[in-house]
């Protein structure tokens, strides 16, 4: 198909393109003949080798230790004297991301010429042309394939590292002249990740971010047939620029040096990407594309052409003259590439013939010719728009990955194909493949630096500052914290290597190249796994990050980054944690010697140039021992030259300290998209022999930290103690600090230079002198050198200012900076352009930027050559290191210049208390659980109390004992929180009696709740030893009556048949059953117990509610639903009389679904009735009415509430009464044990061996069901503690959150309206709904596996127990037995009375056996368990998580007094309310008197305007809403901090808005305008902002 372009054409007919311009073609190195290019060989890569000085490299290959060094050449401006200083002039650009690398030259033959004319010099004409035609000069594409043929491939990774940072197109195909073969650079590729926003993702404003080797995108080729005049590559770099920014992406023939010969990079394929930003007018291609470019004649390289047409959407092949003959032309069909055939008509040897018969011929191939009517730029936009449509809708798409399958086929071996390289990739993968939960990897895979390690920080730190010591003996302190420590070490020790770590051991114990490998992939795979896991955070970061307001919600996210990191530096400090846990242990442990090669790993590993991180950011610790250990075997692996000097960096989070490093010195500290440096790493640089002399040292120590001020940190009450630490920490370290710094940020700057200024005094205290720069980065104009003046002196003044603050908190006498440093400002402030140069992702990075820390770094080396004191050596350092952390961890560091928010506080005391509540209602659910079984088992083994009132009184005694504990517990912990220094801590001071109130609170209603469970335990235990004796008289008898039957049986002279048998039992049976005496136990009338109850209830209220009580019969109430006659009477509010009597309904609707639960619940549990029950009730109703006082209830109204709610709750007790005397009567039990009987008497009468068979009886019959019982009883509490670790349960606030996050999602108006009007109801379903959800079987299981083994150890320790005291029977060991349970499990009478008749079997061997079969019970239990669904297994449980959960999220349960929005506030007991989220009072069915339309008004914008209200409680007069106080002091109802804090109920009230008017029987409200636009996202992210939430 031939298409020919004209300029101004339209329609559909055919364009043609005119050439314009200069005819030469000879002027181009892209058009070598093809005889020039088949003829490179390796002569040639001999001879440039060898010119360039390169023949040992070629061997050797370069190493990334090498390229690294710290040599002259790094450090000054030499002039390039002759091919052999190229290689390294480019290198040092490039190392330092400067895009003018490849602007390498030096001062030839040529120029020489040119200079000589230009003077008018000239003598010899002859001389001067040969002068001007030498060819002495490289083409930098040689250069940089020379480079990579040199290098090894951790440095070919690196470099096409820095290349694609300078936007460089890089080697895709690496030819080599020796083995006339080329290689495909995969691994070289690897390290590349890219960011970019395709057309699809701009609106949304999302990015992708990935590996380019594994993004799958279109690869559009270009390659040369024969000569051609156009310039492919000055081509290719104007179709990927756009008109704002345009970037020489591939060397071409106009650039420097690029019309230089090429002598080895013929066959060179690169590659390069154009990456869309999401902006329209900027973005040349609304779609990512790969860009290959092949060097060379293609018909030299087939090979090559090849593999571009099998891995292309399409292939441009640009010509001057066409063969329609040529081979190569007749297979272009049977490409899977379109192919385009590109030609400049305008060119002599262009042959139009020849194109039309190719035409003909190739009919897939289409043909675009320019000719002289079309400039260039009206070129590349025909070229832009057929690349445009090729990539739009590619055919085919590949990752870089997938082409070395085709590159094999092809017999083009690939970088990452060797042995080594395969082996460390499989133990990489090996290790990372399987995790899918990161938390839970660390947890399992790196135990050690988990909790223990942060416990073991802590008191590392408490024992030097013993702040916690009080009135104890401080030597007795140290000496127990020792032992805690060492406790801790232990508990360290205990833990098994595990897998990960063990192959982790295993992958870097190989040899250099192996486990360089092995990390780089692991680094790799980690990154890709973070970056899969996080990019949503790090998304939701960066959008939070812009907002002042968002403080609460990027908080919470920095929680779950932190949290959900995964890197390298995670498995070395693991091996850190292993080997200072094993040093713990003695000399000669086996353990410890097998560990001792670690930290010469960990020294090896440095030495290559790897960071090592000196502080754990996440436990602001040291891991002296391990540090110390590895500068000792890196000492030993250097020595003697062994002296360092150490360059660091302090500053504020995020403001490019890693990348700045990474500039100057050509390192590799980790920097990505989200990722900040935590904590502080330190990475060794050898310098070379030229510099020593200057420097002094032998290495550069460079120290890379966290940032100050992050945003993770800032809500902690350490967070300045923290980053006074590490600034002492560091600046001690360092011989030249550099200091990052925002001048536009005023506030920040004080805070950074208050610490930074208060590290640099400490050290001049000590004799230590660093030196320091300050480095303002992305100032965009240096030559204001006016403004810079200012801005330094300016710098100066709060630089003395702090020094003054400093020394005052010192205690020292300094009044300026220079007297505790020697600074100039002019010298010692460094200013540094913005990184890009232009808008990513296409901007290479700033030449400026390159430049100016080209320049840093000279200055850092400058002020290190003049320094007056001495390096240290590796040991000095190490020494110096522990006594610099020693002498930080002995300082108090107190900094408070800083504004907090209330809230944050707020929020971290009420977690903090409601971890120490849980704990405490843990302990004594565990304390209840094992008295009641105690209470259960009385009678049934010895106990020490001869009467079971006397067990109730010691017990309650205990109680009381338990609870005083706790509650100093609770108070104790209380009072060390308010102790801690910090800026949060004095805010809430105001709250603290509130929660000292609130542990009073707790241990008064423990005290009620367990003293009731221990009276009802006992009271039912009285009724069942009555039966129980009954029980045990019936068996006794039956015994006897078994025993006389078998010995009966043996006199008779004939066999008996299992018939005869059966016969004579049964009729000794009927016989037995119709002699013995079977009692009826005395029922109780339960209806009259709770009509006693309520009489004395109501007694203190008055006579008229005696009256009202006596009027109707307590059992004619309660059987139909309950109806208010309305006389109660609502606060009336200026808008009107709001459905009073609807509202009293509601109410009452309310408390009695409440009590109605609580009837079931008792029901559940299978006991029997107790009064407490209706005291309980009678309690809850009271607490109920207390908290709706907007309802003001009068004493009729009160006593039918109580009458309906008591009458069918004593029905429905009654009934549970019955059933618990059937369960328990003695003929029934007996009788349904009858079968088991008639078995024991068979067995008996055979005379059989017996041990097994009673071992798993008694297993299946009485153990089972005990062990099943107490994993019930165990299992509720265990879901709770579950629960409260998820975020929507951890406070009331989160709880509010979550709740209403949920109910926009669900967008459902019958659910918002019982939220509304039946908040409790709907909660406590919402609460059991989200268990149901979050619960899973598996996590459930583990908690059953817990106790089902915990009560398998209890049970094998009682049978162990057992055999070992005195006895010579069944009977004596099975009671012994059953005392050792006497606390934890109950045998139940009628379990265990056919079991004990007829039990003549050995107690030894019973006991063997019955060991046997508690064991084979795990088994039977854990299957019964697996196959039982959540929601069986939430009923079953004895505490109901649900209800747990609601009794604690509910809180006081008061309500807003305008809006009705609950009370969150965290304390139990509370001096004010408060709620997050207000809501307009129409959803709370007020309505305007007249108009009878639902209110709009909000309280949180009331109280800030001059409106008034009235009510009951202000006698119906107008009051100010700014006084609210005033009538409702308890309340704290804040003003809305933003015109959007609303916007959640806003947009629902508007979106319900005739619903609800429908629902209340009132007319819609009238919205707003602007509520209107408030959609759902803006209603999230108000919702978010009221809880402040991240």
């Amino acid at each position: 198909m031939l298409f020919f372009f004209f300029k101004g054409g339209s329609g559909d007919g055919p364009l043609f393109c005119l050439s314009i311009g200069t005819s030469d073609e000879t002027s181009s190195t892209d058009s070598m003949d093809v005889g020039e290019e088949s003829d490179v060989n390796e002569r040639q890569l001999e001879k440039l080798l060898k010119d360039m000085k390169l023949e040992h490299l070629y061997q050797e290959k370069l190493s990334l230790s090498r390229i690294l060094q710290i040599d002259e050449k790094t450090i000054t401006d030499e002039p390039n004297e002759c091919n052999s200083d190229l290689l390294w002039y480019f290198l040092k650009k490039l190392m330092m991301v400067n895009v003018t690398a490849r602007n390498v030259k030096f001062a030839s033959t040529s120029e020489s010429a040119y200079a000589a004319l230009m003077d008018g010099t000239v003598q010899d004409l002859v001389g001067l042309l040969k002068g001007l035609q030498s060819n002495d000069t490289l083409n930098p594409l040689d250069i940089i394939t020379a480079l990579f043929l040199c290098s090894d491939s951790f440095v070919q990774q690196e470099i096409v590292l820095k290349m694609s940072m300078c936007q460089f197109a890089v080697p895709l195909l690496l030819p080599n002249c020796d083995t006339k073969q080329c290689t495909l650079m995969l691994w070289a590729m690897r390290d590349i990740v890219k960011s970019y926003t395709p057309s699809l993702l701009s609106e949304s404003r999302g990015f992708v971010e990935d590996r380019i080797v594994v993004s799958k995108l279109p690869m559009v080729s270009f390659v040369r047939l024969g000569e051609c005049s156009l310039s492919k590559s000055e081509i290719l770099n104007k179709l990927l620029s756009n008109s704002q920014q345009y970037h020489d992406t591939f060397v071409h023939r106009n650039m420097e040096n690029g019309n230089c010969p090429r002598q080895i990079s013929n066959g060179l394929t690169e590659i390069s990407w154009y990456l869309p930003c999401g902006n329209k007018n900027m973005d040349v291609f609304s779609v990512p594309v790969a860009v290959a470019n092949l060097r060379g004649n293609v018909t030299s390289f087939e090979t090559q052409f090849s593999f571009l047409c099998e891995t292309s959407a399409a292939v441009f092949v640009f010509f001057d003259s066409l063969d329609s003959e040529c081979k190569l032309l007749s297979n272009l069909d049977h490409n899977k590439a379109q192919i385009f055939l590109v030609g400049n008509h305008q060119s002599q040897r262009f042959n139009m013939d020849a194109v039309e018969k190719v035409a003909n011929k190739m009919t897939e191939t289409k043909i675009l010719l320019k000719t002289s009517q079309i400039n260039d730029a009206d070129f590349i936009k025909i070229l832009h728009q057929t690349l445009s449509n090729v990539v739009e809708n590619p055919k085919t798409k590949i990752r870089i990955e997938e082409m070395a399958d085709i590159a094999r086929k092809l017999k083009i071996q690939g970088d990452e194909d060797c042995e080594k390289c395969q082996e460390a990739k499989k133990n990489a993968n090996a290790a990372t493949e399987k995790i899918e939960d990161i938390l839970k990897y660390k947890e399992a895979q790196l135990p050690l630096q988990g909790e223990t390690w942060k416990e073991l920080s802590c008191l590392e730190k408490e024992e030097f500052r013993l702040r916690k010591v009080g009135s104890k003996n401080i030597e007795k302190y140290k000496s127990d914290l020792r032992k805690q420590k060492a406790q801790l070490r232990k508990k360290q020790n205990s833990c098994n290597t595990s897998d990960a770590m063990k192959r982790f051991f295993t992958a870097i114990s190989g040899s250099d190249i192996e486990r360089h490998y092995f990390l780089k992939w692991m680094q790799m795979n980690l990154d890709n796994l973070s970056r899969e896991k996080l990019s949503e955070l790090r998304e939701a970061y960066k959008n939070k990050n812009k907002s002042p307001e968002n403080k609460e919600e990027i908080k919470e996210i920095d929680r779950q980054l932190s949290s959900s990191s995964l890197g390298i530096e995670h498995f070395f400090r693991e091996m850190g944690q292993i080997y200072e846990a094993s040093v713990s242990l003695p000399e000669t442990d086996e353990s410890r010697q097998q560990l001792e090669h670690l930290p010469r790993l960990c020294a090896e590993l440095l030495l290559d140039g790897f960071p090592v991180e000196l502080v754990d950011g996440d436990v602001s610790n040291i891991p002296l021992r391990w540090v110390t250990d590895v500068l000792s075997e890196l000492n030993g692996l250097v020595s003697p030259k062994n002296k360092i000097l150490v360059v660091t960096v302090l500053g504020v989070q995020s403001t490019g300290k890693s990348t700045l490093l990474n500039t100057m010195f050509g390192v590799q500290f980790a920097v990505s998209t989200g990722r900040c440096t935590r904590g502080a790493f330190m990475l060794l640089i050898k310098v070379n022999e030229d510099v020593k002399k200057k420097l002094n040292c032998d290495f550069l120590m460079i120290i890379d930290t966290e940032g100050l001020k992050s945003p993770e940190l800032s809500k902690l009450d350490n967070s300045y103690e923290h980053d006074n630490e590490l600034a002492t920490l560091v600046v001690g370290l360092s011989d030249i600090t550099l200091v990052n710094l925002a001048m536009e940020n005023a506030v920040e700057m004080k805070d950074i230079l208050q610490i930074v200024v208060h590290a640099f005094l400490r050290m001049k205290e000590v004799g230590k002198k660093p030196k320091c720069l300050f480095v303002h980065q992305n100032v965009a104009d240096r030559s204001a050198s006016g403004k810079n003046l200012r801005e330094r002196e300016l710098l100066l003044e709060h630089l003395n200012e702090m020094t003054q603050a400093a020394a005052k908190m010192e205690k020292k006498d300094y009044k300026s900076f220079t007297d505790v440093i020697e600074y100039s400002p002019d010298t010692g402030t460094k200013y540094i352009p913005g990184l890009w140069s232009g808008s990513p992702p296409m901007a290479p990075v700033n030449a400026g930027y390159s430049e100016a820390a080209y320049e840093l770094k000279k200055s850092i080396f400058e002020i290190l050559g003049k320094s007056e004191t001495s390096a240290y050596n590796i040991l000095e350092f190490s020494k110096w290191i522990t006594n610099l952390w020693r002498a930080v961890k002995h300082e108090n560091f107190i900094f408070s210049f800083r504004n907090s928010l209330v809230a944050d506080a707020y929020m971290k005391l009420c977690t903090e208390f409601n971890k120490w509540e849980w704990e405490f209602k843990m302990e004594m659910y565990s304390w209840t659980k094992k008295a009641e079984t105690k209470i259960s088992n009385f009678g049934m083994v010895k106990s020490e109390m001869s009467d079971i009132g006397q067990l109730l009184t010691h017990l309650e005694s205990e109680a009381c004992s338990e609870l005083s504990k706790w509650e100093k517990k609770l108070l104790d912990n209380l009072e060390k929180y308010f102790k801690q220094t910090g800026g949060h801590v004095h805010l809430v001071e105001p709250y603290r009696e509130d929660f000292a109130n609130s542990a009073k609170s707790l241990h008064r209603n423990m005290e009620r709740s367990v003293k009731n469970q221990l009276t009802v335990a006992t009271d039912i235990r009285k009724g069942m030893i009555k039966v129980d004796k009954i029980k045990v008289s019936h068996t006794k008898e039956l015994k006897e009556r078994v025993q006389a039957l078998i010995e009966e049986c043996h006199k008779k002279k004939v066999d008996m048949t299992d018939e005869n048998l059966d016969t004579e039992f049964d009729n000794m049976w009927s016989k037995m059953v119709e002699e013995q005496h079977f009692p009826k136990q005395k029922d109780i009338n339960v209806l009259t117990k709770a009509y006693i109850c309520l009489q004395k209830h109501l007694k203190p209220k008055g006579s008229h509610a005696c009256e009202l009580l006596d009027k109707t019969r307590l059992e004619d109430c309660g059987k139909v639903p309950f109806k208010n006659a309305f006389d109660g009477r609502v606060k009336q509010w200026f808008h009107g009389l709001l459905g009073a009597e609807d509202k009293a309904q509601r109410l009452a609707e309310q408390i009695i679904n409440d009590c109605t639960q609580f009837v079931r619940e008792k029901e559940n549990r299978k006991t029997d009735y107790h009064d407490t029950f209706i005291q309980e009730i009678l309690l809850m109703i009271d607490e109920k009415l207390e908290n709706n006082q907007d309802v003001e209830i009068k004493t009729a109204f009160e006593v039918s509430l109580k009458q309906h709610i008591c009458s069918f709750a004593a029905r429905d007790f009654q009934k549970m009464h019955e059933d618990f005397i059937d369960m328990n009567d003695p003929y029934r039990c007996l009788h349904q044990n009858k079968e088991r009987f008639r078995v024991n008497f068979k067995d008996e009468f055979h005379e059989l061996d017996l041990c097994q068979k009673k071992a798993e009886e008694f297993t299946d019959h009485c153990l089972k069901p005990a062990v099943e019982d107490f994993v019930k009883s165990s299992l509720g509490m265990d879901i709770v503690g579950v629960m409260k670790e998820k975020v929507q349960f951890s406070t009331r606030m989160f709880f509010q959150y979550s709740v209403l996050l949920d109910l926009l999602k669900r967008d459902n108006f019958k659910d918002y309206l019982s939220y509304i009007c039946s908040y409790e109801q709907f909660v406590r379903q919402w609460i059991l709904d989200e268990i149901e959800k979050l619960l899973t079987n598996e996590s459930v299981s583990e908690f059953e596996e817990q106790h089902l083994k915990s009560s398998i150890r209890i049970l094998t320790a009682a049978v162990d127990k057992a055999q070992t005291k005195e006895g010579g029977n069944l009977e004596k060991f099975i009671q012994d037995f059953r005392e050792e349970l006497v606390d934890t499990l109950v045998i139940t009478e009628d379990s265990l009375s056919p079991f004990m008749v007829l039990n003549n079997v050995n107690h030894k061997q019973f006991a063997q056996g019955l060991k046997v079969y508690v064991t084979d019970l795990t088994e039977t239990l854990s299957k019964e368990f697996e196959n039982t669904d959540i929601k069986m297994k939430l009923a079953n449980v004895v505490v109901k998580p649900q209800d747990e959960l609601y009794n604690k999220l509910i809180g006081c349960g008061k309500q807003c007094p305008f809006c009705k929005a609950p009370c969150e506030a965290g304390a139990e007991v509370h001096k004010e309310h408060f709620a997050s989220s207000h809501r307009p009072e129409g959803l709370g069915r007020y309505r305007w008197t007249k108009s009878e339309k639902l209110l709009i008004d909000i309280c949180t914008s009331s109280v800030n305007s001059d409106i008034k209200f009235r009510c009951k409680a202000t006698k119906n007069e107008y009051h100010p809403y700014k006084q609210y106080k005033e009538i409702y002091p308890d309340w704290l109802i804040a003003p809305d901090t933003s015109l959007e804090s609303s916007d959640y109920w806003k947009y629902v009230l508007n979106r319900f808005n005739h619903k609800f008017a429908k629902e209340y029987d009132a007319k819609p409200a009238e919205i707003p305008d602007a509520w209107k636009d408030i959609k759902k996202q803006h209603a999230e992210e108000s919702l978010k902002r009221s809880f402040q939430v991240k």
